[in-house]
């Protein structure tokens, strides 16, 4: 196997990719408990599953390491779980709303920002939406949708794979994982959209449970989990990134993907313990608010 064949640098490397794993998974058990006892029923189940977002890709990624012919299952697993993730997004920004009741209420007369990214960042004409129950429910379909369909275009592929049509790395036309991966990327501009929408609404109202450097952290393992294996898959398959025997250019674009990735989650995992283990005071209602506002112009 590759690890019996590794010098003294390289099993060095692969045990301290190793215990960042197991520390990171140690890190998120802790904040589970924690999250468990001190965190109301209603957010509690949303808040662990984005929590376990950068502990399970490092996770899978780390499986990948120590054993490379997982890696496509690997690498389906860490999507299929962000995919729930991103749905698990928007529905923490109503929860801590207070919930779709309320959220209603506080936006009554307000009105949805369509043109953000990613998909009309560009197109500042687009009317606003109003905020109604309708709009709240085209919203979650659209992250649910990718939550969805994610596993099953995983189950999918394997099903291809093991016919003999699904070569992770080939995206020839003729190939079926060129038009399957460009459909999952449709599929997640789509999810994307409605949290981005969501949050632009909603920024200004959450900044006391510091919405934005969740919405950062989350930001960012989108973009470490997806851009950046996408870059250096697209440089392994144009031998930029050479290959060194006994690894080809594919597999050692993988390696290079998973290491990366490892230290990247661990930190994020680390930072996401400061950020989401602060309990946060729930907002006071909207009839509360207006009564003190007219108390204060009361006031003499």
């Amino acid at each position: 196997s590759l690890s019996a064949g590794l010098d003294l640098p390289g099993r060095f490397l692969f045990a301290i990719l190793t215990l960042m794993t197991l520390i990171a998974n140690l890190v998120f058990v802790e904040e589970a408990v924690y999250i468990y006892r001190k965190i109301p029923s209603s957010k509690r189940l949303i808040i662990i599953w984005i929590n376990a977002a950068a502990p399970v890709i490092a996770t899978t990624s780390c499986i990948g390491m120590w054993i490379p012919r997982s890696t496509m299952f690997t690498d389906f697993t860490a999507a299929v779980f962000f995919a729930i993730v991103i749905h698990k997004f928007l529905l923490m920004m109503i929860k801590e709303c207070g919930g779709q009741k309320l959220l209603l209420r506080r936006f009554e007369n307000g009105r949805f920002k369509i043109s953000t990214g990613p998909c009309c960042c560009c197109c500042l004409c687009l009317p606003r939406v109003r905020i109604t129950r309708r709009t709240l429910f085209w919203l979650k379909l659209g992250t649910f949708q990718f939550a969805f369909l994610r596993p099953v275009l995983m189950f999918l592929s394997i099903v291809l794979w093991t016919n003999g049509n699904y070569t992770f790395y080939n995206l020839s036309p003729k190939g079926a994982a060129l038009w399957i991966s460009c459909f999952v990327g449709v599929l997640t501009i789509i999810a994307l959209w409605p949290v981005a929408i969501m949050f632009q609404q909603v920024r200004t109202l959450l900044v006391c449970k510091k919405i934005i450097p969740k919405f950062a952290l989350y930001q960012f393992i989108l973009i470490l989990n997806h851009l950046q294996a996408a870059i250096i898959n697209i440089l392994a398959m144009q031998r930029i990134i050479r290959c060194v025997p006994p690894l080809s250019s594919s597999a050692r674009g993988a390696y290079m993907t998973q290491q990366l990735l490892i230290m990247e989650m661990f930190l994020i995992t680390l930072i996401s313990r400061v950020v989401y283990r602060r309990r946060y005071d729930d907002l006071e209602p909207p009839e509360c608010t207006s009564e003190e506002a007219g108390d204060n112009k009361e006031a003499p």
